[in-house]
């Protein structure tokens, strides 16, 4: 990783990059491939604009559900997306991330960007919640399904 607070992972979609951009931008598409292997989503809101926000549920394939809350800080279609992601809407920041969109080799390159508050947090979503292959895997379903719109 470049530095203690955060994790950067890129992957190479086969798709031209408006459609990866729309299939990471909305509510109808996101729903269908978005958080890692054998999760789903629930989305209670969907507001995609600068200053708006997407609340939704993951729901593990355990049973388990985990809130979460992205508030859109930055949005240049169709190179960069930003936002603040919380975790259960409390107003609390778990971490920032930037998502750049690369037209590369004839697909889209895709830099996912989490950077976290102190080294301490980031340490503890990678332990305990397996952060860096559950956005492995979240990257390769956001290329599977691209590739098939």
């Amino acid at each position: 990783m470049p530095a203690d607070t955060e994790i950067v992972l890129t992957r190479l979609v086969h798709a031209p990059r408006a459609q990866v951009w729309r299939a990471w931008t909305e509510r109808e598409h996101l729903e269908r491939w978005y958080g890692p292997d054998g999760f789903t989503i629930t989305t209670s809101a969907f507001d995609f604009r600068e200053g708006g926000a997407w609340v939704f549920v993951m729901h593990g394939p355990d049973g388990r559900d985990y809130p979460n809350k992205i508030v859109f800080t930055q949005i240049r279609e169709p190179e960069l997306l930003a936002h603040d992601h919380g975790d259960d809407g409390k107003g609390e920041i778990e971490f920032q991330a930037t998502i750049t969109f690369t037209e590369q080799d004839g697909g889209t390159l895709v830099t996912l960007r989490n950077v976290f508050p102190t080294a301490a947090l980031l340490k503890r979503v990678v332990e305990e919640n397996g952060a860096i292959e559950g956005g492995k895997q979240t990257l390769a379903k956001l290329a599977a399904y691209a590739e098939s719109l």
